[in-house]
């Protein structure tokens, strides 16, 4: 009776110990990222990640658990994304993985943590088959897919009923990805268009005077265009040196983002339909406490790198409180069907394809005092722009 006694007394200390744990532990995040190759956008991003993780931690962490990232730069390239991602995995012991920005590095990571069964929050790539064709339980997106962003500049481009399109894209997935959606999204609202010329550039190598050329001799009566950072300011300075822009209307992905905005200065191409982020002119009560508290600490206004990897890592608060703990498949069912607040409003995670609703801000160029500015926006709510579940679920595997 007295072992029995013991044995009843020694459970009970573990079982207390076990539920002080979770309040006594440093819950591990691995957060991988192409730093060196797109600083523009994640220097901000890691910013945003680290004040969200601060607030975090100063308001009692998760139960009383500290957050801690463990960052790792993937050099740009799939093979070095899966090799860090491993070696977070098994030698830092994280409880799962977020960031990515480059698409194809995004389906490499997501393809790793299928096969090792840890969950992925993919912070920023945008390709649709993340959540889509390659898309299963262990990967769930937070920013608008290059088919929710196209889809909110299609809704203007087929106002304007033109026909002859011009395509401009980096060649690898993120790229081709945005242009097969926006091909497949003007058809159907406008049967009749060509598409007279495709111009697919290397990525960070973009040949602009080339391209401006091919674009004109095609004379097209718009122009779709998917590159960014340098890619992007050398194409606008050679097309607008060739005068291509004139009078024709350019639809752009990502080019009203600050990153991207704020270097072209005075050859901002006026007029340009465009997603973005229009930062210091947003009002809503969730946006401006984060845009305080952000310049706050870094004396600077937030770029939209910054609100998504300050959204990620609410995110991943977010599900580590609804699970109750760090187990990856309690993790994973916390992530379905979970809304967070975020600087753009509440994103719900949708169960049918694991996408986050966040929207995208759409409007025109303009410059203003001798810099690019969004004017004329709109916040587009994610989930108008996401296909119908019987879609979704003819691209989706089972899983």
């Amino acid at each position: 009776m007295k072992r029995l006694t013991r044995l009843v007394a020694t459970v009970a200390v573990l079982a207390a110990l076990a539920s002080t744990a979770w309040a006594q532990a440093t819950i591990k995040i691995g957060e991988i990222n192409s730093y060196k190759a797109q600083p523009a956008f994640l220097e901000p991003y890691k910013k945003g990640w680290e004040l969200a993780v601060e607030q975090i931690n100063a308001a009692g962490g998760i139960n009383g658990a500290k957050l801690e990232v463990i960052s790792r730069d993937d050099n740009a390239t799939p093979g070095d994304a899966v090799r860090v991602a491993e070696e977070l995995a098994s030698r830092e012991n994280v409880v799962l993985l977020t960031g990515s920005f480059l698409s194809h590095i995004g389906l490499a990571i997501s393809d790793f943590a299928k096969q090792r069964k840890i969950l992925f929050v993919a912070a920023e790539p945008l390709t649709d088959k993340i959540v889509w064709d390659n898309g299963h339980k262990y990967t769930y997106r937070l920013r608008a897919s290059t088919y929710m962003q196209t889809s909110m500049l299609v809704a203007d481009a087929a106002k304007l009923q033109k026909k002859r399109w011009a395509l401009v894209f980096p060649n690898y997935e993120y790229g081709t990805s945005a242009v097969a959606s926006f091909k497949a999204l003007i058809k159907a609202a406008q049967p009749d268009v060509e598409f007279v010329t495709e111009q697919a550039t290397p990525l960070g190598k973009i040949d602009a005077g080339a391209v401006a050329q091919a674009i004109a001799d095609a004379k097209p009566d718009a122009i779709f265009n998917v590159t960014f950072a340098a890619d992007l300011a050398k194409f606008v300075r050679e097309g607008q040196t060739r005068g291509i822009f004139k009078d024709i209307p350019v639809f752009s992905v990502l080019s009203g983002e600050p990153e991207y905005l704020d270097p072209l200065k005075e050859e901002t191409p006026v007029g340009w339909y465009v997603t973005g982020y229009p930062a210091a002119e947003i009002a809503t009560p969730e946006h401006k406490a984060f845009f305080d508290a952000y310049k706050a600490k870094y004396n600077e206004p937030p770029k939209l790198g910054s609100v998504v990897g300050y959204s990620a890592i609410q995110t991943i608060a977010a599900a580590l409180k609804k699970a109750g703990g760090s187990d990856t498949e309690k993790l994973v069912a916390a992530m379905a069907g979970l809304d967070v607040l975020t600087p753009f409003g509440k994103v719900v995670y949708r169960t049918q394809d694991n996408q986050s609703t966040m929207g995208a801000y759409v409007g025109r160029l303009a410059v203003k005092d001798g810099r690019g500015v969004m004017v004329d926006w709109r916040y587009e709510p994610g989930d108008k722009h996401l296909p119908s579940d019987a879609e979704v679920k003819a691209r989706r595997p089972a899983n």
